[in-house]
């Protein structure tokens, strides 16, 4: 079994009822039967428990189950890998959602979104729940004598960086809320991107020489910290406005060459049930379909790309088919013809019962549901269960291999272009792609790659604002801007709206421009 799954994140009520910490309330002092420095005092074995609480906040929507929520958010709708998913793949080219949720629609045709969102609120609020509950661990972690505590603290501030950086990503701003001030009565002032940006990046430099080199599955070590400064540095110029490409190729080669990190021989090992086995997973949020059930991990992507109406349920390991999200030409048609492709790449998508083009984002049968993700072991059957245990690979050498080649190509010290091309074609190769030449290796070819490799893993937005093809009109897509081909959106879209309750309880806020 997966070792952070043997902890049963529902299982630790009984000693530890973290409150909610959400955009209204970051004075947050838990509610316990035992202050935590009391437990750890009397158990200091209880920090595995503590921590498996942390980690599963990016994928669980509360500590007893899936129907409970930490925050007062909905808890099927509110977790935070559910968030990302839906900010970050919705709103760009590759995915669509055909349910009409309110908000939902605004993210599929990324237009007409405002602060009232509640998908922005979700991932805002799920953020400022976790923030607080790390700075509190971290105060306790002060007073209190364990085994490997630097490293330990360490993990906790990698996890408060980790919300940090989707708040530096979606929304540009937010308050800096640390051990230091944690309790204040006081609104905290608002701090800008850049701020925000420079604490994330002092607090992951400082904890990249304290933490383990090697954790176990699920836990954040070295390379994990190394790998987010990079994705930190590669957006540096959309986030402060300066590229510090140099110190993201710096960072990515340290994970590839110090890592230990190889490409699982198949890419679908990535995603099935059994991905805890692959070489290739640096840092994955988890799943288990018993002891941490969720509506809000992969099972949000597995379920919800299926349909027991078109589809063989149990040939990818669910119980259930929800019957929303679909992949857009903007995805499949960068493999050329399915039919005829190569690429191991091109066959996870279902095209039985389904049109090619998406006249319609709200039937089901416009585009190709993407079958990336399932619930059976790689390779084999299973009994079909309601809940996913498929691991999410947030962070995989795939990724870094090709933010290793668009470094370069941007012009970075410290790699070699050859180097890139290698690697860009070893992640081809892998998959049964063509190999490509050195004139083939331009940024607009790393981009599509990216695409034909990470699209659905929460980077696609990202990727299209950094390569300036978000907003605006030079880049159209099924559904952009509201039009069945796509049309030219504003350049405020590029950040999210802050939202309206943030606004509401902290006077120090301000609304993003354009909203």
């Amino acid at each position: 079994m997966k070792n952070m799954k043997l902890i049963k994140y529902f299982g630790l009520g009984l000693f530890l009822v973290l409150a909610s910490a959400c955009t209204d309330d970051l004075d947050t002092t838990p509610k316990v039967e035992l202050s935590l420095e009391q437990l750890l005092q009397q158990d200091p074995n209880a920090i595995k428990g503590i921590l498996s609480k942390l980690y599963g906040s990016f994928a669980l929507s509360g500590a007893n189950g899936p129907g409970s929520s930490d925050i007062s958010d909905d808890p099927g709708e509110s977790p935070f890998l559910r968030g990302i998913i839906n900010l970050q793949e919705f709103s760009a080219d590759g995915m669509k959602n055909r349910w009409g949720d309110n908000g939902l629609d605004q993210l599929t045709t990324t237009s007409n979104w405002d602060e009232n969102n509640k998908f922005f609120r979700y991932l805002y609020n799920r953020a400022y729940y976790t923030i607080p509950q790390c700075n509190n661990l971290i105060n306790v972690l002060d007073n209190v004598d364990i085994e490997n505590e630097a490293s330990i603290k360490g993990e906790v501030r990698f996890l408060r960086s980790l919300a940090y950086y989707y708040l530096i990503d979606c929304f540009g701003k937010g308050v800096l809320a640390t051990e230091d001030n944690f309790g204040t009565s006081v609104s905290l002032p608002e701090a800008s991107r850049t701020e925000l940006f420079n604490y994330v990046e002092s607090e992951l430099l400082d904890v990249e020489a304290t933490i383990s080199a090697t954790n176990d599955y699920g836990r954040a070590n070295k390379s994990v910290v190394r790998f987010l400064l990079a994705k930190l540095y590669i957006n540096a110029e959309v986030y402060t406005g300066t590229a510090r490409y140099n110190e993201a190729l710096a960072y990515t080669k340290k994970v590839i060459d110090e890592g230990g990190y190889t490409l699982a021989t198949n890419i679908g090992k990535n995603f099935s049930s059994d991905n805890n086995t692959s070489p290739e997973i640096i840092y994955p949020l988890i799943a288990d379909a018993l002891v941490s059930q969720s509506y809000g991990n992969t099972t949000y992507i597995v379920n919800g790309s299926l349909s027991s109406d078109t589809m063989p349920l149990s040939t990818f390991g669910a119980a259930e088919g929800w019957g929303g999200h679909r992949a857009t030409k903007a995805w499949y048609a960068l493999f050329g013809s399915l039919a005829t492709s190569t690429d191991d790449r091109a066959q996870m998508f279902w095209t039985t019962g389904h049109t090619y083009e998406m006249s319609d984002y709200k039937q089901w049968s416009n585009g190709y549901p993407c079958t990336k993700f399932r619930n059976n072991a790689f390779g084999q059957s299973s009994t079909p269960t309601g809940f996913s245990g498929t691991d999410f690979p947030l962070f995989r050498l795939a990724d870094a291999y090709l933010m290793y080649a668009e470094c370069v190509v941007r012009g970075a010290t410290g790699g070699t272009l050859s180097e890139g091309l290698a690697y860009v074609n070893q992640v081809r190769s892998r998959s049964n792609a063509s190999t490509i030449s050195a004139s083939e290796l331009t940024l607009n070819y790393i981009l599509d790659e990216r695409a034909r490799e990470l699209n659905l893993e929460g980077h696609r937005r990202t990727d299209l604002i950094r390569f300036g093809k978000f907003t605006g009109g030079s880049y159209l897509w099924p559904w952009k801007g509201n039009s069945v081909n796509g049309t030219s959106i504003p350049a405020n879209y590029n950040l999210f709206p802050i939202p309206l309750p943030a606004l509401q309880a902290n006077p120090n806020l301000t609304q993003n421009p354009g909203y």
